[in-house]
């Protein structure tokens, strides 16, 4: 590897699927990295498999969507590594157990604890991230870089697979958030961008990726995986964006969909054999 974030000290927020993924990327290129998450088996494993190949690796088990919990994470960092550099928050998920469909039959408290699981923690954890980084000295790229994740279905919805409007004002918010820090933090050497991945192969995705309504649609709209986005490729993303290379982009909102933002869902009926 070619060591593009050498001696950076990384948070990421989530240990499976996509949050794995940018883990192993940034070890791999370098980076010290803590791995924050509410499941502390998930956490702690993927700290240990990064560092039995080689990797400077911590976790800890916590709840972000609370302060004290998205500023302990922030603290193990700096503790564990002497500072932050960088943080990947992409920790969230589905709020369908908490009743999350569409408007009209949307409760209160599904809405409530849709938002809270999503939105709400990473705006607390880029909070918490910029305090840091603000009392910090500057390094060569700046004071940091943060790249949120949001989803495709944020801008291109599609009600008849995924009516989840909780889930989509939450991943609204967070493009709408990161912007808004962007414009704030930018004089301050602070990098703030967003992540918005297609259907993509997590635990997550599960559900999804056991309907056949539902594959069939991945491979007409992300044609250019054929199917679901890799965490990998949502990996590679991210790894650009936290490093030195992006430091002349803030503010942005860069799908990894396979091409969903673009394509038509019956594209597939004229597409070239």
């Amino acid at each position: 590897m070619s060591g593009r974030v050498a001696g950076l000290a990384c948070l990421v927020t989530g240990s499976t699927g996509i949050g794995a993924a940018v883990s192993e990327r940034l070890v791999a290129e370098g980076a010290r990295v803590l791995v924050a998450s509410r499941t502390a088996d998930h956490a702690r494993d993927l700290a240990e498999r990064l560092a039995a190949d080689g990797g400077r690796a911590e976790w800890m088990a916590v709840d972000l969507s609370e302060e004290a919990g998205a500023a302990a994470a922030v603290a193990a960092v700096v503790e564990a590594f002497g500072r932050l550099d960088a943080v990947f928050s992409v920790a969230g998920g589905s709020g369908r157990r908490f009743g999350d469909g569409p408007v009209d039959a949307l409760s209160g408290d599904a809405f409530d604890r849709t938002i809270a699981l999503n939105l709400r923690s990473q705006a607390l954890v880029g909070g918490a991230a910029t305090r840091q980084m603000l009392a910090q000295v500057p390094r060569g790229g700046g004071r940091g870089s943060i790249v949120l994740v949001s989803s495709v279905l944020a801008t291109h919805p599609v009600p008849e697979l995924f009516a989840t409007h909780a889930y989509a004002a939450a991943k609204g918010g967070i493009d709408a958030l990161a912007r808004a820090m962007a414009a704030t933090y930018a004089r301050h050497g602070i990098r703030v961008n967003v992540l918005a991945p297609g259907l993509t192969e997590t635990p997550m995705a599960a559900r999804a990726a056991a309907d056949e309504a539902t594959t069939a649609f991945a491979a007409i709209k992300q044609p250019l995986v054929g199917g679901f986005v890799a965490p990998g490729d949502v990996a590679e993303a991210a790894l650009f964006l936290l490093s030195d290379e992006a430091r002349a982009i803030t503010g942005q909102v860069l799908a990894v969909d396979g091409g969903w933002s673009v394509v038509a869902a019956g594209a597939a009926a004229a597409a070239p054999t």
